[in-house]
């Protein structure tokens, strides 16, 4: 027997609203069962849930999923899923698109029924085109939904129900959306590992999606993480496809792969501590472009990269000219999009992170002047006179100098400060 494992599919994404992100996670998707369902002549394919990224399912993304789809069914291979916290249906509303996808043939949704509070496991009827689980060969398959932060709970009634319909012989697979413990990437829900032991001695393989980076647990549990990147933030994670082979005595053989057509991501950081005018940090950003950023290949999906400036300027932010260097980065790199995340602090500001609890106003003031002043090439030599000269005019203003008083003032220590 032989499947392929996958979750969290996501048609319908779109990344920083570019147009040419839904196609992606359809590319990625398709290249996948062509590879490894069709080409690997597999018995069936499993999705543990988020085949859509939401549940308002655009237009062109229900092309997406019917064309896909169509693919498997017209290559005799059943496509079983389940739904994820994503695309799960309304709780005051009976209809989802994966319901109607699976009642239309597209696929076979798993639903168990719950009942007087116990779950409950009905064989897949063709006829109503419902069921919780289903027999393809030596596979028992069963479906959940998404417990979201109940699955501690649902975990016992699960395992119960799936021991109560029999068939020992049977390699049992249950697929499941859920983080575990240790494994998550999201904050909660998590799957405490314990709880895993209620499944064990019911089910063989654990068919798992939800959390988008793959892991495997004793052999027996199985994540593959999404298909695509759905955030730049997972751009490292390894991510793809398990093809599962098991033999007569129920032995796995897992593989997992990332071999397929998908969207390349890059996160570059530049420092701008140092550099004292607009022209020297454009120069060392597109210098960080020619040298780091990957670059586009021909007949390869075109790369999206991200710039994160860190760091102080010593000029004000207003002159960075993001957009025009957004353009050149694109144009030098080839990339698709360049995405630049400014978290410098700005001259106007880079002052104040220098000040301390306790400090008195004009010592605040004066700190505040100076770090300013530091900053300006006219006057990062002459910081501390200039803050006295300011310091001084404001205190003869208060003290209700004449204007020629402060004037006079004003002069001496111009006076002074260029005898220095």
């Amino acid at each position: 027997m032989k499947f392929l494992h996958i979750a969290d599919v996501h048609l319908g994404c779109t990344r920083y609203q570019l147009p040419e992100s839904p196609r992606d996670f359809f590319d990625a998707w398709a290249d996948v069962l062509r590879r490894y369902a069709i080409g690997g002549e597999v018995d069936f394919v499993l999705i543990a849930g988020d085949f859509f990224h939401k549940q308002s399912v655009p237009p062109e993304t229900m092309n997406y999923a019917v064309e896909g789809l169509t693919l498997m069914r017209d290559a005799g291979i059943p496509v079983i899923a389940i739904e994820g916290n994503h695309d799960k249906r309304s709780a005051d509303h009976e209809h989802s698109w994966l319901r109607s996808l699976s009642r239309w043939g597209y696929l076979i949704l798993l639903e168990p029924d719950n009942i007087a509070g116990k779950i409950q496991y009905r064989q897949w009827d063709e006829n109503e085109r419902r069921g919780g689980y289903i027999d393809i060969g030596r596979a028992r398959i069963f479906g959940s939904h998404w417990y979201g932060d109940t699955s501690r709970m649902a975990i016992p009634l699960i395992a119960d129900a799936i021991r109560q319909t029999g068939r020992e012989d049977a390699f049992r697979i249950l697929l499941l959306h859920t983080d575990v413990e240790g494994h998550q990437t999201h904050p909660i829900p998590a799957l405490p590992l314990e709880s895993l032991a209620d499944l064990r001695s019911a089910v063989d393989y654990l068919a798992l999606g939800h959390t988008h980076m793959r892991f495997e647990i004793d052999g027996w549990v199985f994540n593959p993480g999404s298909i695509e990147i759905t955030n730049i933030s997972e751009y490292r994670e390894n991510r793809g496809a398990f093809i599962v082979s098991v033999d007569e005595k129920k032995q796995i053989s897992a593989i997992h792969t990332d071999d397929y057509r998908s969207r390349p991501f890059q996160r570059l950081s530049l420092d701008t501590d140092g550099m004292k005018t607009p022209e020297e940090f454009a120069a060392a950003f597109l210098r960080l472009i020619r040298e780091e950023a990957r670059h586009a290949e021909p007949g390869e999906p075109r790369p999206i990269i991200e710039v994160t400036l860190r760091g102080r300027l010593g000029f004000p932010a207003s002159s960075l000219g993001l957009s025009e260097l957004k353009k050149s980065a694109e144009e030098i790199s080839g990339a698709l999009h360049v995405r630049i995340k400014n978290t410098t602090v700005p001259i106007e500001f880079a002052a104040l992170a220098e000040t301390e609890i306790g400090d008195s106003r004009e010592q605040l003031e004066r700190r505040v002047i100076e770090g300013l002043a530091a900053r300006d090439r006219r006057f990062e030599n002459a910081s501390v006179d200039l803050a006295g000269l300011i310091l001084g005019a404001k205190r003869l203003a208060l003290s209700d100098e004449s204007p020629e008083g402060i004037a006079d003032f004003i002069a001496a220590a111009v006076s002074d400060t260029k005898q220095k």
